[in-house]
């Protein structure tokens, strides 16, 4: 008894054409709703054509917010600010809490201008 083995081909989930559809729609409106139209239209989930967008290169992902809408900002970043103002290095302050680095960096950017403006 002989066995035949078929070698497997694989097949691409997307085509040449659907990746260029795809970058081109995509890059010249980079939203989410672009992004569901084109799951839509091509027939894949939204997290395909998100993974496929970014494996090309083109994604931008939104930027991330918090519950009011104002755009989340690290406790690195505030450090960093900090330090930029006083001009020491001081690694350890990331440990304080983030309302108290944000109102440290409020209360040192009054005291910059008001130096400014003597």
């Amino acid at each position: 008894m002989s066995t035949t083995t078929q070698a497997s081909v694989r097949v691409p989930n997307y085509t040449d054409a659907m990746v260029n559809s795809m970058v081109s729609t995509y890059t010249a409106n980079p939203t989410n709703d672009t992004v569901v139209a084109l799951a839509a239209e091509l027939g894949k989930n939204k997290r395909s054509i998100i993974a496929k967008l970014v494996r090309e290169g083109v994604y931008q992902a939104a930027p991330r917010l918090t519950k009011t809408g104002a755009p989340v900002i690290r406790k690195s970043d505030y450090v960093s600010r900090i330090e930029t103002i006083i001009g020491i290095s001081m690694p350890s302050l990331e440990k304080a809490s983030k309302s108290d680095l944000k109102n440290l960096v409020a209360g040192l950017d009054v005291a910059v201008s008001a130096l400014d403006l003597a």
